[in-house]
């Protein structure tokens, strides 16, 4: 008797290939249709409109300042892991990440390339991964822990929530952290073992007294110099709110644009900066139009790394390129990795 269902060969497998890329671009697409239908172009225009070269100029002195805060955090995390990068190197291949983040659907490729690269030129892909994984982890935990003192601290729509939200988030992480220990003390499968790797990074690694202050204090300049740049660029696209206001608003927004749903980054941003705008009575137009300028700002900043990736490329190219060893560039290698 014929099955009922039938499934194509090799439809599985490209669903989960592709499926979280393409519900990435769906989500990303969604917001931005609906914003277009609430609000219309001129939001968008406006921003587009409003750039200036001060504003640039501003804009990519405050990235070099973020840019090498964010290398010397990975790097504090790789040395802590047992590896090592010097900071110019980690520098040039954070720029080149976050070019790519900012150009290609979800927002993590650049960070993937990243991982891959380092790890191959380490000689250990998994390590290389795990430095990165952490870095992002601990930069994105600092930075929710400012955003919470900020917003408790300043007037902001979510103000009112936030104690049921940090509740919830207490709860749900002392949870994973009874998870992980439990785990760690028994058995010899695959998620013990994971979860005893994870219990040494934090106890040996990330928590030790002379790692995690330089975290910490990393973390905290790069949410100051993205949090002042978006302030330059509410003030430029011509919102007169208050400044502490205008800073919670921003926390918020910048909390938002670390879950990866957007199209280059496009996307969630905006949608929450015109809620957030909205909500305090700033119009929802003003957040989609500083969102722009923002978007349009950083994506200037970062043009170093598209310097970087073009300088690679022509090197790859080159006729007198043998590289340090017999082995294939590992740069090659991991655009494949990303584009699996």
């Amino acid at each position: 008797m014929a099955p009922l269902h039938s499934v194509p060969a090799g439809i599985g497998p490209a669903v989960r290939r592709f499926g979280p890329s393409l519900l990435r671009l769906a989500a990303g697409a969604t917001v931005l249709w609906f914003l277009g239908r609430q609000v219309g172009a001129a939001p968008f225009k406006d921003g587009l409109r409003a750039v200036t070269w001060q504003a640039v100029v501003a804009a990519v002195t405050l990235t070099v300042l973020t840019t090498v805060c964010s290398a010397w955090r990975w790097r504090v995390v790789a040395r802590a892991l047992g590896a090592d990068i010097d900071l110019p190197r980690a520098t040039g291949a954070y720029y080149r990440s976050l070019f790519l983040n900012s150009v290609l659907p979800g927002g993590i490729l650049g960070d993937v390339n990243r991982a891959v690269t380092q790890g191959r030129r380490a000689g250990d892909v998994a390590q290389g991964v795990r430095a990165v994984a952490w870095e992002r982890l601990c930069g994105q935990v600092i930075q929710a822990v400012v955003t919470a003192v900020v917003l408790l601290t300043l007037p902001s729509p979510v103000r009112p929530a936030l104690p049921y939200v940090l509740a919830g988030v207490a709860g749900i992480a002392g949870c994973a952290a009874l998870v992980v220990r439990g785990a760690a003390r028994r058995g010899r499968s695959r998620l013990t073992r994971a979860a005893r790797a994870v219990s040494a990074d934090l106890r040996y690694g990330l928590l030790a007294p002379d790692v995690w202050p330089q975290l910490t204090l990393a973390s905290v300049l790069v949410v100051a110099g993205h949090t002042a740049t978006f302030v330059i660029a509410a003030r430029v696209a011509g919102s007169t709110a208050p400044l502490g206001e205008l800073v919670a608003l921003l926390m918020v927004v910048q909390t938002a644009m670390v879950i990866p749903l957007s199209i280059g980054g496009w996307g969630l941003r905006e949608g929450v900066a015109a809620w957030a705008f909205g909500a305090a009575g700033l119009g929802a137009a003003t957040g989609v139009t500083v969102a722009t300028l923002y978007a349009v700002l950083m994506l200037a900043a970062v043009a170093p790394g598209a310097g970087l990736l073009l300088g690679d490329a022509v090197r790859r190219r080159g006729p007198g390129h043998s590289g340090e060893s017999s082995r294939p560039d590992p740069a090659p290698l991991t655009l494949e990795a990303v584009r699996d």
